[in-house]
């Protein structure tokens, strides 16, 4: 990425940027601010991905599912949208208003946000991004939820996660870190470790959820911090060559 775009991205997040009185050295990954998109060049453990027969099946079981209340209150499920083989997976908590409207995960200012915090990284929705939710379905009001709903909607996370094989799980929001690591500590003492979720034990790192950030502008640079160790946790774990 280049410096213009990238300052116009910590600019968009509302994080102060100084400039460097000589120009950065291009360095290689894992050590520095390489530019470029966070990509690596290995191929997905399945070579060209989970079938889409497989997809097929798992959006059905989805859209049709009835296992906890809220399908009788929702508009439409909210699977989750981005590149199948991506090798980072957003995860938030449940769909708002407009997710649930339009059926897609992080829409309107959140999403926003979301998207400027991505591409400060060097990553775009839809390119090497998965994004998804704890929750397929809208509590009503927004409210958070509830234990046994989450009992009833995570295994279609966990098996999209094994459908995706990603390197690199980015919780945002406290709700959504606590229901995946199956805890109740607060989200300043999850930031800044590597956690693991599911069978496949999928390295999984913790922010601030964008709504939140809207609410708090303040912690955007907390949220910045937390950007530049997921981005160097992903880096170490491409370099040795992990995927799931």
């Amino acid at each position: 990425m280049d410096e213009t775009r990238r300052r116009a991205y910590l600019e968009a997040l509302g994080i102060e940027v100084w400039r460097t009185r000589t120009a950065p050295q291009a360095v290689s990954a894992g050590h520095g601010e390489a530019s470029g998109a966070l990509r690596s060049d290995a191929p997905a453990a399945d070579g060209d991905g989970a079938p889409d027969e497989a997809w097929d099946a798992l959006r059905r079981a989805v859209r049709e599912c009835t296992k906890c209340p809220l399908h009788q209150t929702r508009t439409q499920s909210v699977f989750g949208v981005g590149d199948v083989r991506a090798e980072w997976l957003v995860v938030g908590e449940a769909p708002g208003a407009e997710e649930d409207r339009r059926g897609e995960p992080f829409v309107g200012r959140a999403g926003q946000l979301l998207d400027s915090m991505l591409k400060a990284i060097g990553l775009a929705r839809g390119q090497n991004v998965y994004i998804a939710n704890v929750l397929k379905s809208r509590p009503p009001g927004n409210r958070d939820p509830k234990p046994e709903e989450v009992a009833s909607c995570l295994p279609y996370l966990a098996r999209q996660i094994e459908l995706i094989r990603p390197v690199l799980i980015l919780a945002v929001g406290r709700i959504a870190a606590q229901n995946l690591l199956a805890t109740d500590l607060p989200l300043g003492r999850l930031r800044g470790r590597v956690h693991s979720f599911g069978p496949l034990n999928s390295p999984l790192i913790v922010t601030y959820h964008p709504a939140y950030l809207l609410r708090t502008p303040a912690d955007k640079r907390k949220a910045w911090e937390d950007l530049k160790f997921a981005r160097s946790v992903f880096r170490e774990l491409v370099a040795r060559g992990t995927r799931h």
